[in-house]
């Protein structure tokens, strides 16, 4: 019951933001206006203040990083693997990986854990947003651009590019270098950010739902994949997210342990709860700048959100 008490708002929140966007009561033409603000504002804010305040060899800790990699090239291989063999193209293969990994840890991850477990859990979900970003992206992005034109050269730059530009990534840098600095952030500033991040969670989570809406209003004019929620290989991404990357992490986890790796099981439990969360909106307007099936990765994302709170609460209370 507790761990439902805590989960409930937060998805209710997006219920909330859902029916708003669905009923047309909110313009969906606003939803562009409340991403930017959460994605290049309020959520950087927040991984800012985190990142300045959490120690460095707590964000690059090589245990954590090893085992989020790990398990995620595993889950997004076999993504891509069965992507391919249902004849998919590398492009739409590789967001089919992407989705299967990425988890929702911003925009969910940080309010939801944080409020379960405590505190001490920024330092770890930071540190698998730093990989999702930074490994999982970058490789998905590498693998989409398989059969296509141009140098190998100009499409790591390209993809080099889309990573590095990436707010969420910035934020948590400049935080990180900040905090070696050993100096306190500037109360005028430090005022500014805590302003801003205390919009992000309810912002957050009001626009995941009023972007699930926008997209099962829209019906996609280059989605490939059929008409309906379970359509082609949806409810197998949807499991892979859901199911098997909480339960492969779990398991490289306590292996991890077994051999004496420096892994805490408080912060195990940490990981196992972020790869249990929902699939992260922000791989759905990626794969609609790049032209990938994005009725497919929409109805990942819709799916994962709504059955998400039920797996999730498995997951917390098994974790």
């Amino acid at each position: 019951m507790h761990t439902l008490s805590v989960i409930i708002p937060f998805f209710a929140l997006v219920l909330i933001g859902y029916i708003a966007a669905r009923s047309r009561f909110m313009p969906i033409e606003s939803v562009p206006g409340l991403n930017t603000f959460v994605l290049y504002f309020a959520l950087p804010a927040v991984l800012f203040q985190l990142a300045a305040r959490t120690p460095v060899a707590q964000l690059i800790d090589p245990t954590t990083l090893s085992l989020w990699i790990i398990s995620g090239l595993l889950i997004m291989t076999l993504a891509i693997a069965t992507g391919l063999w249902r004849k998919r193209s590398w492009l739409d293969a590789s967001f089919g990986g992407l989705i299967s990994v990425f988890s929702n840890s911003t925009f969910l991850g940080i309010p939801v854990i944080v409020a379960l477990v405590g505190e001490y859990a920024a330092g770890p979900i930071v540190t698998t947003l730093l990989v999702d970003i930074v490994v999982m992206q970058s490789v998905a992005l590498a693998m989409s651009q398989q059969g296509t034109h141009g140098s190998a050269i100009t499409k790591a730059r390209t993809a080099l590019v889309r990573v590095v530009t990436n707010p969420m990534l910035l934020a948590i840098v400049f935080g990180a270098l900040w905090g070696l600095t050993g100096w306190e952030i500037p109360t005028s500033i430090d005022s500014i950010l805590t302003i801003l991040g205390a919009a992000a969670t309810p912002v957050a989570l009001f626009t995941i739902g009023a972007v699930l809406a926008r997209e099962a209003l829209r019906r996609i004019p280059d989605d490939r994949s059929g008409s309906g929620i379970l359509a082609g290989d949806v409810s197998w991404l949807t499991s892979l997210k859901l199911l098997v990357h909480p339960t492969l992490v779990w398991l490289l986890g306590h292996l991890a342990i077994h051999l004496g790796l420096p892994l805490e099981a408080a912060d195990l439990r940490v990981l196992v709860l972020v790869a249990g969360l929902p699939s992260a909106a922000n791989v759905s307007m990626l794969a609609e700048r790049l032209g990938a099936d994005n009725g497919r990765i929409a109805r990942v994302i819709l799916l994962s959100t709504l059955i998400g709170f039920g797996t999730f609460a498995v997951v917390a209370m098994l974790a």
